[in-house]
């Protein structure tokens, strides 16, 4: 069942003009982890001003301009996840682990309608997720390498999936019911957390790599509703769902579905099979609507990409995901609504 769970309050203090961005970095879609599972374990709880500094949020606008938004944060209750989870032995280093369990969806009933529609793709060559009629979600480093803006955020623009026309409309023989093309949109502003540009070790943060984008015109089509994040304890069978646009099956939505190996605070770790350009797709759960019969999905992790940790003083890889915590979901929340009031319980 999905717990109701109060929400702190982020409200917005003071907002100032920043120099325009460069746009000149590369984009990265594989990146090395400052601290890893045991690293993450041993963090301090953050005070109130370090959560003041790191959901405080740079905003960068279509036409290049930047600003700093400075944020208070009311209510905020740390939330010890359960970190003794069993650890599964090591695998091969890649980010395809054993029998490749990807499933490419070719049918247009399934892939423009719920969940798989909700799978968008980003100009940079990542994937995102709906998450308002006008707001996708998706992961920090497919626009912002830590220093500067990657090159082609300037212009960014989102593709939501449609299926081209076969012959008229007529299926031929032979061919499937389609593969997806893309009715790009561009974005208005770009939202990233200040905790992604400076983290424990003076370098990008893991825990804050999610975005959100705000587009210039709103879609008509069904999005996901936010989520927090249970513990893998809470889950029917620890298993997480996701779709993307992964780069070596192009053209191709590709859904999988997997068990979380590990957990801290603000990580998943887990093996499911995945290739760059899947990075960014939000992780999704289907669990009980509190007092009604009703089973609903609502996104709980962003899809982060592969990364290597270390463990026990040994380099492992795992595919990681970011948390949505209470904190980041009234963050994400804020940015989506501009106020506090529609974010007082997730």
């Amino acid at each position: 069942t999905w717990h109701l769970k109060k929400i702190p309050q982020i409200v917005r203090e003071r907002t100032f003009s920043l120099e325009s961005p460069k746009f000149e970095a590369q984009t990265k879609l594989e990146l090395n982890s400052v601290c890893g599972i045991e690293c993450q374990r041993k963090l301090p709880v953050p005070s109130l001003s370090d959560l003041k500094n790191l959901l405080s949020y740079e905003t960068v606008f279509e036409n290049g301009t930047r600003t700093l938004t400075e944020v208070n944060v009311l209510g905020a209750v740390p939330d010890p996840a359960a970190n003794t989870t069993t650890r599964r032995p090591l695998r091969k280093k890649r980010q395809i682990y054993g029998t490749d369990s990807r499933f490419s969806i070719y049918d247009k009933r399934f892939m423009t309608n719920f969940p798989f529609n909700t799978a968008v793709k980003i100009s940079t060559g990542c994937s995102g997720i709906l998450v308002s009629p006008k707001h996708v979600l998706t992961a920090a480093h497919c626009l912002h390498n830590g220093k500067d803006y990657v090159k082609g955020s300037k212009r960014l623009r989102v593709g939501l999936m449609k299926t081209k026309s076969r012959g008229n409309g007529r299926k031929r023989k032979g061919t499937s019911d389609g593969m997806p093309s893309f009715q790009w949109t561009r974005v208005k502003s770009t939202h990233i957390p200040k905790g992604w540009f400076k983290g424990v070790s003076g370098d990008i943060a893991l825990d804050y790599d999610y975005a959100v984008l705000e587009l210039k015109r709103p879609h008509k089509r069904k999005y996901m509703e936010l989520g927090i994040s249970p513990t893998i304890k809470m889950m029917p069978g620890s298993m997480i769902h996701f779709s993307g646009f992964d780069n070596d099956r192009s053209g191709q939505l590709v859904y999988r579905f997997c068990s979380i190996s590990d957990e801290s605070n603000d990580l998943f770790y887990q093996y499911c099979d995945a290739e760059p350009g899947s990075t960014g797709s939000g992780i999704y759960l289907r669990l009980k609507e509190p007092n009604k019969k009703k089973w609903k999905r609502k996104i709980i992790a962003v899809y982060s990409g592969h990364q290597w940790v270390d463990i026990n003083g040994e380099q492992q890889d795992y595919n990681v995901a970011v948390r949505i915590t209470p904190l980041k979901y009234a963050q994400i929340c804020f940015w989506i609504h501009g106020n506090d009031e529609n974010c007082t319980q997730g």
